[in-house]
């Protein structure tokens, strides 16, 4: 009941917060820009909650098990891809007054191009925010809600999880749009730092330590911070996931556009970049001393490193304060990228597909019908009921990013297709480019079933690369 009682409070909250900071009904210049009045530190804070998902508030802290620190590596790379996007694409952005980046494709690729760079961000945003969202929604119905009703049917409990959720989000993104989600994102922050911190605090105290103690515990671990190795190829790589899955990627790009000039959202991205390693670090210290605390107690290390803070935080081992914690951090963690997801979505299918940015009612409309496709996307992965289902659909997610990294390559390298008093592309534009944003990714994954079937060799986060490649090379051989 108090669990019950903790979801309906920040629900609440959230609620009026969102209507009191943005009022009951706003523009789209609002909804899509914020009508670029954002101070840039609230946008830099409310970033890292928002880049950390639910599935990372999980997942990071069980990283330990396999890799120890190693992830430090990737999140030190991702500050000079911060600074990348900083300071190459921003001011592109910015001088172009944009409102979605894709519109940057259609006056350098043409038509053709800029309607398939949005498509595939469109597929890539609406699945894998969906299979996300999925994996928190099965957290609370298996660990936090459906312990409480073992009584009610468990396909019936998350169904309704998922459409109350849903629901809520598209509540208080509805008339604010990015807008409201640069405050509420703070708000969420805030309350997925505070409950992390006070799990950590718990932890330490159930393990009968000093914080002196506990950080001395971490160091000296065979999973400690004395392990990490500065390994180039995992810096590198860090780097490009932060040029793709930010600089392209109209979800974590709209809230930085919302800045009042170029130089305040320079300063919001170096900034909240450098915060993604303090902040992975708690996560993983937290992943080190559960471990420890599972030795001490003298229970088995889970399975899966996924379910090492779930067995201690949602079971009610460390007490109830944990798992209201707990269910307030993942909650926190998971709107906080769920409401940014859907509001990018709604923007670049009202400006890019449709190109009709000033159209309210169809505003209105498509925020609706991407919530419902939302809610049915995670409802399909639970109808499926199959774990490999999702990892496929990461995988194609990370798949149609190559492509997008190809297009924008190409457009930083070409002329504009558009002269300056001309407001639509040229009609010169080549109708195989959507052809070859497909073929690239096909053959990305032909190429690594052939080298981990023939060779052993299993291609990571160099496949991106390779990805991105062929699609530029492709579009430099049709002069798209």
């Amino acid at each position: 009941m108090i669990v019950l009682i903790t979801i309906l409070s920040y629900f609440v909250v959230l609620t009026l917060y969102s209507r009191f900071v943005t009022g009951r009904k706003s523009s789209n210049e609002a909804f899509f820009r914020g009508n670029r009045k954002s101070p840039w530190y609230m946008v830099a804070f409310g970033m890292v909650g928002a880049s950390i998902s639910g599935i990372t508030f999980v997942s990071v802290p069980g990283m330990v098990m396999k890799s120890g620190m190693a992830y430090l590596q990737t999140c030190i790379g991702f500050i000079f891809g911060y600074i990348a996007v900083a300071f190459i694409l921003l001011p592109i952005y910015y001088k172009l007054n944009l409102t979605t980046i894709y519109t940057f494709l259609r006056d350098r690729v043409g038509q053709s191009g800029y309607k398939t760079g949005a498509s595939f961000f469109l597929l890539s945003k609406m699945t894998g925010a969906a299979a996300r969202f999925y994996v928190v929604c099965m957290l609370l119905n298996d660990y936090v809600i459906g312990p409480m009703c073992p009584s009610v049917n468990s396909t019936l409990l998350f169904s309704v999880i998922v459409l109350a959720m849903v629901a809520l989000i598209w509540l208080y993104t509805k008339s604010g749009g990015i807008k409201t989600l640069v405050w509420t994102d703070t708000l969420q922050t805030i309350c997925m730092f505070t409950a992390l911190l006070l799990i950590i605090y718990n932890v330490v105290n159930s393990l009968g330590m000093s914080f002196s103690d506990a950080a001395q515990a971490v160091w000296d671990s065979p999973m400690g911070l004395h392990t990490v190795s500065f390994d180039f190829v995992s810096i590198l790589s860090g780097v490009f996931i932060v040029i793709v899955m930010t600089g392209l990627d109209q979800d974590m790009m709209q809230k930085n556009l919302t800045c009042r000039s170029l130089r305040d959202a320079q300063k919001d991205m170096c900034s909240y970049g450098v915060a993604f390693v303090p902040a992975n670090l708690l996560f993983l210290c937290l992943g080190v001393l559960l471990v420890l605390l599972t030795s001490k107690m003298g229970m088995a290390l889970p399975a899966s490193g996924d379910d090492l803070l779930p067995m201690f935080a949602a079971t009610g081992v460390l007490g109830m304060p944990v798992v209201v914690l707990f269910t307030i951090g993942i909650m926190a963690a998971s709107f906080s990228s769920a409401d940014s997801a859907l509001t990018a979505l709604t923007t670049t299918y009202c400006v890019d597909i449709r190109e009709r940015a000033d159209d309210e009612r169809l505003r209105h409309r498509v925020h609706i019908a991407m919530a419902v496709v939302f809610a049915l996307c995670i409802l399909a992965f639970r109808a499926f009921n199959s774990t490999s289902l999702i990892d496929a659909i990461y995988i194609m997610c990370s798949y149609t990013y190559g492509p997008l990294l190809g297009l924008f390559a190409y457009a930083l390298t070409t002329s504009p297709k558009t002269s300056s008093n001309t407001q639509h592309p040229s009609p010169n534009t080549h109708r195989l480019t959507p052809v070859i944003c497909i073929a690239s990714p096909l053959i990305c994954y032909a190429l690594d079933y052939l080298c981990t079937t023939y060779f052993s060799y299993h291609f990571g986060y160099e496949l991106l690369m390779i990805n991105g490649a062929l699609t530029y090379l492709g579009l430099r051989v049709i002069k798209a």
